[in-house]
């Protein structure tokens, strides 16, 4: 098409707008369908030449998928992880378990056993030397004891033995500071010393005068020796303490058969009951004690270092059946002095485990003739010197 015109009858097109800016049209302007979009009329104040964005419609929500039958809706907590105990964590528990029972045990007895006040002061008493003294004393007490285990115990008639108390066993068991050997010395019952307040007269009337107090006395003036401990058992008890750990095992060199007990032990490796281990260190009327007192006294050591050895055994501390019954057994059939506690009693079992294998000396204090009544003072002298000064005794004193 041609246009005329001034220009020779060629007319030019419109100029065009510049490069780069892009032509305004007129947008159309249509209704919007129902629930799409917005009316143009809301916005009525927008500049021209402003761009709509693109409408994007709602998204519906994410179906989720239905819950299973065996599960609860909404879905439960995942179960928590259990901790499972390691080899420390049960080994930390029964050590504290037996802590706790080890407390329980120990303070069950401290506060069982019975006490006596045995070491009370008095002028002239011996000054406390080397080492620590235990009086061990095992008296002929029936308290407790019904008629019938009186005959069964053969114990005897208290009044055709005089009436009282009195003490078939006086030791006094020396428990030294250094390395040398603890020592068990027995005092026989007949030896005749200086009583305090009543004259000259058998060791062991002192018990009967004055109990467990005069002998104290009587021992340490005999001895020179400060004794620091107290520790005494019945018949009842002591046959108790024996029947509770299932008896104790004993070799018995020769047939025993007292005349005066009637109690009969045969030679031989065996299991004494609480009557024939009470018989066995009673004994002196029979063909197997010739020496009376003496051989008793030495029976009496070597039962106590069985007996010792076999409460400290693991059969016995580890068995129910025998621990408990002694742990019940123990308070009614010992007694120690009011200063005295379980941990001094420890003390001394420890120290005495060593009768039967040696490592304790054992001796009777050494006597001029076979009745025991008289003291060798010279060599007497030298067994209580090395006590006093824990040195080793020598053996020209030793009497077994």
């Amino acid at each position: 098409m041609t246009y005329r015109g001034d220009d020779g009858g060629r007319r030019m097109p419109p100029p065009r707008p510049p490069a780069g800016r892009p032509r305004d049209h007129q947008r159309a302007q249509m209704m919007p369908l129902p629930g799409r979009g917005q009316s143009p009329y809301d916005e009525r104040t927008r500049p021209m030449g402003h761009r709509e964005q693109d409408y994007v419609p709602p998204q519906p929500p994410p179906r989720q998928p239905p819950p299973r039958q065996d599960e609860d809706y909404p879905p439960s907590r995942p179960p928590r992880r259990r901790r499972r105990w390691g080899f420390g964590r049960i080994l930390m528990t029964l050590l504290l378990v037996f802590v706790v029972f080890l407390t329980g045990v120990w303070v069950y007895l401290e506060f069982s056993i019975k006490r006596v006040d045995a070491l009370a002061d008095y002028s002239g008493r011996p000054v406390a030397e080397s080492g620590t003294n235990w009086l061990i004393v095992g008296s002929d007490s029936r308290e407790g004891l019904t008629a019938e285990d009186e005959e069964r115990l053969a114990t005897g008639d208290v009044a055709a033995a005089g009436g009282g108390q009195r003490t078939d066993t006086i030791m006094v068991a020396h428990i030294p500071d250094n390395s040398t050997k603890p020592t068990l010395l027995s005092l026989p019952r007949d030896s005749q010393v200086k009583i305090p307040g009543h004259g000259t007269n058998k060791i062991n009337a002192a018990f009967s005068l004055g109990g467990p107090s005069l002998l104290a006395q009587t021992v340490e003036g005999a001895t020179g020796l400060h004794i620091d401990h107290y520790a005494e058992i019945g018949f009842g008890g002591f046959a108790k303490i024996v029947d509770a750990i299932g008896g104790v095992d004993m070799c018995v060199d020769k047939d025993m058969n007292d005349t005066f007990t009637n109690i009969s032990i045969k030679a031989g490796c065996q299991s004494l009951d609480g009557r024939s281990a009470l018989g066995f260190v009673r004994m002196r009327h029979s063909e197997a004690t010739p020496r009376s007192d003496l051989d008793r006294v030495a029976n009496q050591r070597k039962f106590i270092g069985a007996l010792v050895s076999q409460i400290a055994s693991p059969g016995t501390v580890l068995n129910p059946f025998h621990f408990f019954p002694l742990l019940s057994s123990a308070p009614d059939a010992l007694t120690m002095d009011s200063g005295d506690h379980v941990h001094n009693l420890v003390g001394l079992a420890i120290a005495m485990r060593g009768i039967s294998s040696g490592g304790v000396v054992t001796t009777t204090v050494p006597i001029t003739s076979a009745s025991a009544e008289n003291w060798d003072k010279n060599k007497s002298k030298q067994l209580f010197d090395a006590l006093k000064n824990d040195t080793e005794i020598p053996d020209s004193v030793i009497v077994n």
